[in-house]
């Protein structure tokens, strides 16, 4: 019996180890020949390449969406009988008329209805489709990526819904793949213009208020995307609407978030890339009302304030730092590091230092940077391969110091990650900590051809040294470090206490910047120089209270009450003498009752 037990441990924990390590996170959403910002209606070739053609007895009838190479999503509305006899599906295809050298064909063997459909009320308008043979990805066959649970699509969102769907209701299919841009539509509007009832939390709407842009019959079944990053996200799978592009009816869609339970239950391998979309601002939906629709809830009860953010807490489990030399990280070793990533590729390394801002070097910045071509993932272990703890967020502002010599940017995130044992913000040295000389200190990055075929993050230990012929006060001294291309914009971290500070930023130092050495030997090589100086973050302290506000503070300075100041830190010498103060009463309160 032991034995059997033991058996049936390891057959589950391949299973499990199997559908992480082949999760569609490392290829879902990305299209590389989607270049647009906005569109007209005819698809460029290749621009949507998860869009599948559902065909029967050689009829389109409805789309649908490739989530894995043998997986298509669509609504259950589009089978009335679960017969795959004479069904066909089409992906790479761009035209109805003659065939096309990127598209392949499947035919199907399985038809999934989600159980709770309701043809009626048209909840849960969700199926699979099993195809007949996996397929090859290609530039024009794709997986998407699928909205998370958790994700928030404010009222506004820019969203694009694709198929070959009528262009007016009542009219005839489209030969060529149209696109629609239109913006979401908050559920509670949605319930307003519809019926107080009719949109449940299973659903998502969206649509101009005007009209004139939505999607139509033969588009049921295909995708509405929104784009986080680089990548393309499924929000919702077209269901049902109130005639086509009238004002006031937006489209209704299947909300895809909310069955990722029973899409990873229905697919035992392979499983579809689930990703958390964040939106940006406030939800200005909450504020909608009209006669019948329950007042948005809120709570009687006591509440106690959230715990405040700090810094420098890293997972004693996933950070056990001892060791000599550089070697490869593992998952959450340092959680505030950020790769900086400039239309998809590593450019950088940076850190989080505050709920919603990432700093690196400026270096890594022309002198007026285009903030919508950058984005940050956090999280992130490999370049290349899966990273299951990972988020990708839109940069929406990049602001740089402007001092003589050496400068640092902070990067505003378009939302504020979840913060988990693999997401934290780092402390920012403000000059009130002292690492002195012989302090073991780490750098880690993305050292360009670094990390084995995966680039997996490295790290490197160092120690502080006496700083000989620069200024001890602006600048930090270390051992060799050797930096490559892509390491600029991380951190020197050093550990005091139980939190981790951020010492500098890494780049190229200023001696040899002074001398005229190229950037791009410095890449290649170790520095030639015994120490390594570095500009210490306290010489931007102006610029960064300016631009990122209260500053955070780590775990053992954290007060239960903020100051009168408004500062969340409290002084360990303060807080020691008033533990002193309050034994002295305690023993003279002893002795005089004595």
């Amino acid at each position: 019996m032991e034995v059997y037990k033991a058996l049936c441990l390891v057959t589950l924990l391949v299973a499990l180890f199997s559908k992480v390590s082949h999760s569609q996170l490392n290829v879902c959403g990305i299209s590389p020949l989607n270049t647009r910002i906005v569109g007209g209606q005819n698809a460029p070739p290749g621009s949507w390449p998860w869009q599948a053609s559902l065909q029967k007895s050689g009829s389109l009838f409805c789309g649908g969406s490739l989530i894995n190479k043998e997986w298509v999503l669509t609504a259950a509305h589009c089978f009335p009988s679960t017969s795959t006899s004479n069904l066909m599906v089409y992906l790479g295809r761009q035209s109805q008329q003659g065939s096309s050298l990127n598209e392949v064909s499947r035919t199907v063997t399985q038809i999934i209805l989600h159980p709770k459909y309701n043809s009626k009320t048209s909840d849960n308008d969700m199926c699979l489709l099993k195809l007949s043979s996996p397929v090859t990805f290609t530039n024009y066959i794709r997986p998407v990526c699928l909205a998370a649970p958790g994700s928030s699509f404010y009222a506004g969102t820019t969203s694009w819904v694709t198929g070959w769907g009528t262009t007016s209701s009542g009219g005839s299919v489209s030969q060529i793949l149209q696109e629609v841009n239109v913006p979401v539509v908050g559920n509670r509007k949605c319930n307003c213009n519809y019926g107080v009832g009719s949109i449940t939390d299973n659903m998502i709407c969206a649509g101009l208020s005007a009209g004139g842009k939505d999607s139509c019959q033969g588009d049921s079944g295909g995708p509405i995307v929104s784009k986080q990053g680089t990548r393309w996200i499924q929000s919702g799978v077209v269901s049902f609407g109130h005639g086509c592009a009238l004002a006031n009816f937006p489209g209704v869609y299947a909300r895809v978030s909310q069955y990722q339970t029973w899409i990873n239950s229905q697919i035992s391998s392979d499983q579809p890339g689930f990703i958390t979309f964040s939106s940006f601002g406030t939800n200005s939906d909450l504020s909608v009302t009209c006669t019948g629709l329950p007042s948005v809830r809120t709570t009687t009860t006591p509440t106690t304030t959230p715990a405040p953010v700090v810094c420098g807490s890293a997972s004693a489990f996933l950070n056990s730092r001892i060791g000599e030399g550089s070697s490869l990280v593992t998952a959450g070793s340092w959680p505030w590091i950020a790769s900086l990533q400039k239309n998809g590729a590593h450019v950088c390394g940076g850190t989080l230092v505050a709920v919603d801002s990432v700093m690196s070097d400026a270096s890594c910045f022309s002198s007026q940077p285009n903030a919508s071509q950058w984005t940050v993932i956090l999280g992130r272990l490999k370049q290349n391969g899966s990273n299951p703890n990972e988020v990708t967020l839109n940069v929406i502002n990049i602001t740089m110091s402007n001092l003589t010599g050496h400068n640092v940017a902070i990067l505003r995130l378009a939302s504020q990650p979840k913060l988990s044992n693999y997401i934290q913000p780092i402390c920012v040295d403000q000059g009130t900590s002292t690492f002195s000389t012989g302090t073991k200190c780490w750098v880690a990055g993305w050292g360009t051809g670094q990390g084995g075929a995966e680039q997996v993050l490295q790290e490197f230990q160092t120690s502080v040294v006496e700083c000989v012929n620069v200024s001890s006060s602006d600048n930090i001294c270390t051992g060799p470090v050797t930096l490559l291309q892509g390491d600029v914009g991380g951190p020197l971290m050093c550990k005091q206490g139980n939190s981790w500070f951020q010492t500098a930023v890494l780049t190229f130092d200023s001696s040899s910047n002074a001398n005229s050495t190229s950037k791009a030997r410095l890449s290649r090589s170790p520095r030639a120089s015994p120490n390594q100086v570095f500009t210490k973050t306290s010489r931007f302290m102006d610029f960064l209270r300016t631009t990122l506000g209260t500053l955070l503070f780590p775990a053992n300075t954290i007060s239960t009450t903020p100051s009168a100041g408004g500062s969340i830190g409290a002084s360990p010498a303060n807080s020691s003498f008033f533990l002193f103060l309050v034994l002295l009463f305690s023993l003279s309160s002893v002795l005089l009752l004595g």
